[in-house]
Protein backbone atom coordinates (compact mmCIF):
# COMPACT_ATOMS: atom_id res chain seq x y z
CA UNK A 1 0.00 0.00 0.00
CA UNK A 2 1.64 3.69 -0.82
CA UNK A 3 2.22 5.82 1.91
CA UNK A 4 1.94 9.63 0.98
CA UNK A 5 3.37 10.62 4.54
CA UNK A 6 6.50 8.14 4.52
CA UNK A 7 6.95 9.78 0.17
CA UNK A 8 5.88 13.43 0.78
CA UNK A 9 7.91 13.91 4.60
CA UNK A 10 6.09 16.91 6.35
CA UNK A 11 9.18 18.91 6.10
CA UNK A 12 8.21 19.56 2.45
CA UNK A 13 4.73 20.03 2.68
CA UNK A 14 5.45 23.06 5.37
CA UNK A 15 8.37 24.23 2.98
CA UNK A 16 5.57 24.31 0.38
CA UNK A 17 3.18 26.47 2.71
CA UNK A 18 6.08 28.90 3.81
CA UNK A 19 7.05 29.71 0.23
CA UNK A 20 3.36 30.54 -0.43
CA UNK A 21 3.35 32.75 2.53
CA UNK A 22 6.76 34.30 2.16
CA UNK A 23 7.64 34.19 -1.77
CA UNK A 24 4.26 34.43 -3.69
CA UNK A 25 6.18 34.78 -6.73
CA UNK A 26 7.94 31.63 -6.56
CA UNK A 27 5.97 29.47 -8.70
CA UNK A 28 5.78 32.33 -11.37
CA UNK A 29 9.90 32.46 -11.60
CA UNK A 30 9.80 28.19 -11.22
CA UNK A 31 7.32 28.26 -14.84
CA UNK A 32 9.35 31.21 -16.76
CA UNK A 33 12.76 29.45 -16.05
CA UNK A 34 11.32 25.47 -16.67
CA UNK A 35 13.15 23.82 -19.49
CA UNK A 36 10.68 22.81 -21.79
CA UNK A 37 10.89 20.04 -24.26
CA UNK A 38 11.19 20.57 -28.34
CA UNK A 39 7.51 19.21 -30.09
CA UNK A 40 4.63 18.11 -27.63
CA UNK A 41 5.22 14.70 -28.52
CA UNK A 42 7.65 12.32 -28.44
CA UNK A 43 7.45 9.12 -30.52
CA UNK A 44 3.95 10.74 -31.87
CA UNK A 45 2.38 9.53 -28.40
CA UNK A 46 1.33 11.12 -25.17
CA UNK A 47 1.04 9.84 -21.27
CA UNK A 48 -0.13 12.68 -19.50
CA UNK A 49 -1.75 12.56 -15.69
CA UNK A 50 -4.99 14.44 -15.18
CA UNK A 51 -5.42 15.97 -11.62
CA UNK A 52 -8.59 18.94 -12.01
CA UNK A 53 -10.95 17.22 -10.38
CA UNK A 54 -10.95 18.35 -6.97
CA UNK A 55 -12.24 21.78 -8.73
CA UNK A 56 -15.13 20.86 -9.76
CA UNK A 57 -16.36 18.79 -6.66
CA UNK A 58 -15.06 15.43 -7.67
CA UNK A 59 -13.58 13.98 -5.12
CA UNK A 60 -14.57 10.97 -4.26
CA UNK A 61 -12.61 7.32 -4.97
CA UNK A 62 -13.64 3.41 -4.23
CA UNK A 63 -15.82 4.33 -0.99
CA UNK A 64 -14.19 7.40 0.02
CA UNK A 65 -16.03 10.16 -0.81
CA UNK A 66 -13.05 12.86 -0.07
CA UNK A 67 -10.07 10.82 -1.03
CA UNK A 68 -9.05 13.29 -3.59
CA UNK A 69 -9.83 16.19 -1.37
CA UNK A 70 -6.72 14.92 0.87
CA UNK A 71 -4.17 17.62 -0.84
CA UNK A 72 -1.23 16.38 0.54
CA UNK A 73 -2.25 12.58 -0.12
CA UNK A 74 -3.09 14.16 -3.54
CA UNK A 75 0.11 15.56 -4.42
CA UNK A 76 1.88 12.82 -3.56
CA UNK A 77 0.51 10.64 -5.52
CA UNK A 78 0.89 13.59 -8.37
CA UNK A 79 4.83 13.67 -7.64
CA UNK A 80 5.01 10.27 -7.44
CA UNK A 81 3.29 9.72 -11.14
CA UNK A 82 5.41 12.49 -12.10
CA UNK A 83 8.64 10.37 -11.62
CA UNK A 84 7.56 7.74 -13.48
CA UNK A 85 9.57 6.41 -16.71
CA UNK A 86 7.21 6.90 -19.74
CA UNK A 87 5.23 9.97 -18.44
CA UNK A 88 5.24 12.82 -20.38
CA UNK A 89 3.07 15.16 -18.62
CA UNK A 90 0.58 16.96 -15.97
CA UNK A 91 -2.75 18.68 -16.83
CA UNK A 92 -4.05 20.25 -14.02
CA UNK A 93 -5.47 23.49 -12.13
CA UNK A 94 -3.16 26.52 -11.61
CA UNK A 95 -3.08 25.31 -7.33
CA UNK A 96 -2.22 21.88 -8.00
CA UNK A 97 0.73 23.24 -11.49
CA UNK A 98 2.07 26.26 -8.61
CA UNK A 99 2.58 23.65 -5.90
CA UNK A 100 4.27 21.43 -8.35
CA UNK A 101 6.71 24.31 -9.74
CA UNK A 102 7.26 25.19 -5.82
CA UNK A 103 8.09 21.51 -4.70
CA UNK A 104 10.32 21.46 -8.34
CA UNK A 105 12.00 24.42 -7.04
CA UNK A 106 12.17 23.06 -3.63
CA UNK A 107 13.65 19.87 -4.84
CA UNK A 108 16.40 21.52 -7.15
CA UNK A 109 17.51 24.01 -4.73
CA UNK A 110 18.22 20.70 -2.55
CA UNK A 111 20.53 19.23 -5.13
CA UNK A 112 17.46 16.87 -6.13
CA UNK A 113 16.91 15.68 -9.91
CA UNK A 114 14.14 17.99 -11.54
CA UNK A 115 10.40 16.74 -11.36
CA UNK A 116 9.05 19.11 -14.39
CA UNK A 117 11.73 19.47 -16.59
CA UNK A 118 11.28 18.47 -20.28
CA UNK A 119 7.56 17.85 -19.01
CA UNK A 120 4.62 18.96 -21.01
CA UNK A 121 2.23 20.68 -18.72
CA UNK A 122 -1.16 21.21 -19.42
CA UNK A 123 -3.75 24.30 -17.74
CA UNK A 124 -7.12 23.41 -17.02
CA UNK A 125 -9.62 26.05 -17.94
CA UNK A 126 -13.50 25.38 -17.26
CA UNK A 127 -14.15 24.04 -13.55
CA UNK A 128 -17.26 25.84 -13.11
CA UNK A 129 -19.73 23.17 -13.47
CA UNK A 130 -19.82 22.21 -10.13
CA UNK A 131 -20.41 18.29 -9.76
CA UNK A 132 -24.16 17.73 -8.58
CA UNK A 133 -24.89 21.71 -9.17
CA UNK A 134 -28.10 23.06 -11.00
CA UNK A 135 -25.90 24.80 -13.67
CA UNK A 136 -23.74 21.48 -13.53
CA UNK A 137 -23.61 21.53 -17.83
CA UNK A 138 -22.86 25.28 -17.91
CA UNK A 139 -19.60 25.14 -17.47
CA UNK A 140 -17.73 28.41 -17.90
CA UNK A 141 -13.64 28.86 -17.58
CA UNK A 142 -13.01 29.35 -14.07
CA UNK A 143 -9.59 28.66 -14.48
CA UNK A 144 -6.36 30.31 -16.70
CA UNK A 145 -7.32 31.34 -19.58
CA UNK A 146 -5.46 30.87 -23.04
CA UNK A 147 -3.16 33.38 -22.55
CA UNK A 148 -2.27 33.03 -19.04
CA UNK A 149 -1.65 29.34 -20.19
CA UNK A 150 0.98 31.01 -22.84
CA UNK A 151 2.63 33.46 -20.45
CA UNK A 152 3.45 30.98 -17.60
CA UNK A 153 5.13 28.79 -20.67
CA UNK A 154 2.57 25.92 -20.33
CA UNK A 155 2.35 23.32 -23.16
CA UNK A 156 -0.99 23.17 -23.83
CA UNK A 157 -4.54 23.86 -22.35
CA UNK A 158 -7.88 21.63 -21.44
CA UNK A 159 -11.31 21.76 -22.14
CA UNK A 160 -14.37 19.72 -20.76
CA UNK A 161 -17.41 20.43 -22.82
CA UNK A 162 -20.73 17.55 -22.02
CA UNK A 163 -23.82 17.95 -23.97
CA UNK A 164 -26.79 16.76 -22.78
CA UNK A 165 -29.78 17.53 -25.27
CA UNK A 166 -32.35 18.54 -22.71
CA UNK A 167 -30.06 21.06 -20.79
CA UNK A 168 -29.72 24.28 -22.40
CA UNK A 169 -26.39 24.79 -20.14
CA UNK A 170 -24.72 22.57 -23.12
CA UNK A 171 -24.79 25.00 -25.57
CA UNK A 172 -22.96 27.88 -23.58
CA UNK A 173 -20.28 25.76 -23.21
CA UNK A 174 -20.50 24.89 -26.69
CA UNK A 175 -19.74 28.61 -27.50
CA UNK A 176 -17.38 28.75 -24.88
CA UNK A 177 -15.44 26.03 -26.00
CA UNK A 178 -15.29 27.54 -29.23
CA UNK A 179 -13.99 30.91 -28.23
CA UNK A 180 -11.22 29.37 -26.09
CA UNK A 181 -10.36 27.29 -29.13
CA UNK A 182 -9.92 30.68 -31.54
CA UNK A 183 -8.10 31.66 -28.73
CA UNK A 184 -5.74 29.02 -28.78
CA UNK A 185 -5.11 28.86 -32.42
CA UNK A 186 -4.60 32.37 -32.16
CA UNK A 187 -1.40 31.66 -29.64
CA UNK A 188 -0.24 28.84 -31.42
CA UNK A 189 -1.21 26.50 -28.45
CA UNK A 190 -2.67 23.15 -28.53
CA UNK A 191 -6.09 22.28 -27.30
CA UNK A 192 -7.20 19.07 -25.26
CA UNK A 193 -11.14 19.23 -25.75
CA UNK A 194 -12.84 16.22 -23.43
CA UNK A 195 -16.23 16.18 -25.30
CA UNK A 196 -18.96 13.99 -23.89
CA UNK A 197 -21.98 12.65 -24.68
CA UNK A 198 -24.43 13.06 -20.92
CA UNK A 199 -27.63 11.69 -20.20
CA UNK A 200 -29.13 12.47 -16.87
CA UNK A 201 -29.91 9.90 -13.97
CA UNK A 202 -31.04 10.06 -10.84
CA UNK A 203 -27.35 9.62 -9.47
CA UNK A 204 -26.69 12.48 -11.57
CA UNK A 205 -25.25 12.94 -15.33
CA UNK A 206 -23.81 9.83 -16.66
CA UNK A 207 -21.58 9.71 -19.56
CA UNK A 208 -23.04 7.58 -22.10
CA UNK A 209 -20.28 5.32 -23.16
CA UNK A 210 -21.11 3.43 -26.35
CA UNK A 211 -19.61 4.12 -29.51
CA UNK A 212 -22.73 5.73 -31.93
CA UNK A 213 -22.93 8.49 -29.19
CA UNK A 214 -19.13 8.85 -28.79
CA UNK A 215 -18.66 8.68 -32.65
CA UNK A 216 -21.30 11.60 -33.05
CA UNK A 217 -19.94 14.35 -30.71
CA UNK A 218 -16.30 13.32 -31.99
CA UNK A 219 -17.30 14.75 -35.01
CA UNK A 220 -19.12 17.67 -33.49
CA UNK A 221 -15.83 18.68 -31.52
CA UNK A 222 -13.56 18.23 -34.27
CA UNK A 223 -16.06 21.02 -36.16
CA UNK A 224 -15.67 23.53 -33.15
CA UNK A 225 -13.71 26.90 -32.91
CA UNK A 226 -12.08 28.64 -36.62
CA UNK A 227 -9.32 25.83 -37.04
CA UNK A 228 -8.40 22.14 -35.57
CA UNK A 229 -4.77 22.20 -36.51
CA UNK A 230 -4.15 22.40 -32.61
CA UNK A 231 -7.05 20.07 -31.28
CA UNK A 232 -6.86 16.91 -29.74
CA UNK A 233 -9.52 15.08 -28.47
CA UNK A 234 -10.34 12.71 -25.09
CA UNK A 235 -12.38 10.68 -25.18
CA UNK A 236 -13.51 7.63 -23.01
CA UNK A 237 -13.29 3.75 -23.51
CA UNK A 238 -16.18 1.83 -25.11
CA UNK A 239 -16.37 -2.01 -27.17
CA UNK A 240 -15.86 -1.17 -30.58
CA UNK A 241 -13.71 1.22 -29.89
CA UNK A 242 -12.77 1.20 -33.90
CA UNK A 243 -15.98 3.37 -34.52
CA UNK A 244 -15.01 6.13 -32.40
CA UNK A 245 -11.44 6.53 -33.82
CA UNK A 246 -12.57 6.38 -37.05
CA UNK A 247 -15.19 9.41 -36.38
CA UNK A 248 -11.85 12.12 -36.74
CA UNK A 249 -8.73 12.38 -38.19
CA UNK A 250 -7.69 14.22 -34.81
CA UNK A 251 -5.55 12.57 -32.35
CA UNK A 252 -7.43 10.48 -29.75
CA UNK A 253 -6.15 10.49 -25.87
CA UNK A 254 -7.94 7.86 -23.52
CA UNK A 255 -9.52 8.71 -20.27
CA UNK A 256 -10.12 6.87 -17.60
CA UNK A 257 -13.12 7.98 -15.56
CA UNK A 258 -13.60 6.68 -12.05
CA UNK A 259 -10.99 4.07 -10.38
CA UNK A 260 -11.69 0.63 -11.18
CA UNK A 261 -9.71 -0.02 -7.87
CA UNK A 262 -7.23 -2.24 -9.42
CA UNK A 263 -4.51 -1.92 -12.46
CA UNK A 264 -6.43 -4.72 -14.82
CA UNK A 265 -9.53 -3.49 -16.13
CA UNK A 266 -7.76 0.17 -17.37
CA UNK A 267 -5.04 -1.43 -18.63
CA UNK A 268 -6.84 -4.00 -20.67
CA UNK A 269 -9.22 -1.16 -21.98
CA UNK A 270 -6.06 0.81 -22.98
CA UNK A 271 -4.33 -1.45 -25.03
CA UNK A 272 -7.04 -2.35 -26.99
CA UNK A 273 -7.91 1.57 -27.47
CA UNK A 274 -4.46 1.56 -29.10
CA UNK A 275 -4.97 -0.30 -31.29
CA UNK A 276 -8.42 0.83 -32.69
CA UNK A 277 -7.10 2.92 -34.85
CA UNK A 278 -3.37 5.37 -35.99
CA UNK A 279 -4.96 8.17 -34.45
CA UNK A 280 -5.71 6.65 -31.09
CA UNK A 281 -1.99 8.33 -29.71
CA UNK A 282 -2.21 7.74 -25.56
CA UNK A 283 -4.30 8.41 -22.81
CA UNK A 284 -5.15 11.49 -20.56
CA UNK A 285 -5.98 9.70 -17.41
CA UNK A 286 -6.33 10.55 -13.61
CA UNK A 287 -7.47 8.69 -11.39
CA UNK A 288 -6.63 5.16 -12.77
CA UNK A 289 -3.62 5.96 -12.39
CA UNK A 290 -3.19 8.11 -9.18
CA UNK A 291 -5.50 5.71 -7.01
CA UNK A 292 -5.24 2.03 -8.61
CA UNK A 293 -6.28 0.49 -5.39
CA UNK A 294 -3.11 -0.82 -3.25
CA UNK A 295 -0.67 -1.03 -6.16
CA UNK A 296 1.91 1.99 -6.00
CA UNK A 297 1.08 5.10 -8.50
CA UNK A 298 4.20 4.81 -10.01
CA UNK A 299 4.35 1.04 -10.94
CA UNK A 300 0.69 1.87 -12.54
CA UNK A 301 2.32 4.84 -14.60
CA UNK A 302 5.19 3.23 -15.98
CA UNK A 303 2.92 0.02 -16.71
CA UNK A 304 0.90 2.82 -18.36
CA UNK A 305 3.57 4.14 -20.34
CA UNK A 306 4.75 1.02 -21.16
CA UNK A 307 1.64 0.21 -23.34
CA UNK A 308 1.93 3.85 -25.18
CA UNK A 309 5.71 4.11 -25.59
CA UNK A 310 6.27 0.72 -26.07
CA UNK A 311 3.67 -1.30 -27.18
CA UNK A 312 3.77 -3.42 -24.37
CA UNK A 313 0.92 -5.78 -23.93
CA UNK A 314 -1.26 -6.14 -20.61
CA UNK A 315 0.82 -9.04 -19.70
CA UNK A 316 3.92 -7.37 -20.18
CA UNK A 317 2.39 -4.15 -18.38
CA UNK A 318 0.94 -6.67 -15.72
CA UNK A 319 4.57 -8.26 -15.33
CA UNK A 320 5.94 -4.71 -15.25
CA UNK A 321 4.29 -3.73 -11.72
CA UNK A 322 6.39 -5.60 -8.76
CA UNK A 323 9.73 -4.63 -10.21
CA UNK A 324 8.38 -0.89 -10.01
CA UNK A 325 6.52 -1.05 -6.95
CA UNK A 326 8.05 0.91 -3.70
CA UNK A 327 11.42 2.24 -5.99
CA UNK A 328 12.90 4.95 -5.22
CA UNK A 329 10.25 5.97 -2.18
CA UNK A 330 13.10 7.50 -0.13
CA UNK A 331 13.77 10.47 -3.09
CA UNK A 332 12.15 13.40 -1.04
CA UNK A 333 13.22 12.40 1.70
CA UNK A 334 16.34 11.93 1.74
CA UNK A 335 16.61 15.53 0.49
CA UNK A 336 14.22 17.16 3.58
Amino acid sequence: MFSSQQFLPDTLMARLTEVRVTDPDCAWRAAQTRRRRHGLVSGGKLNILAADHPARRVTKVGSNPIAMADRRDYLARIVRVMSADGIDGLMATMDILEDLLILDALVREAGGVSLLDGKVLIGSLNRGGLAGSCWELDDPITGPTPATCTAWHLDGAKLLLRIADDDAGSLKTMLASAQAINECNALHLPMFLEPLPVIRRDSGWAVQKEREALARIAGVASALGDSSRYLWLKLPYCEGYETVARSTSLPILLLGGESAGNPAPFLGELASAMKAGPNVRGALVGRNVLYPGDEDPLAMACAVGGIIHQTWTVDQALESLPANRGRALDSLSRLF
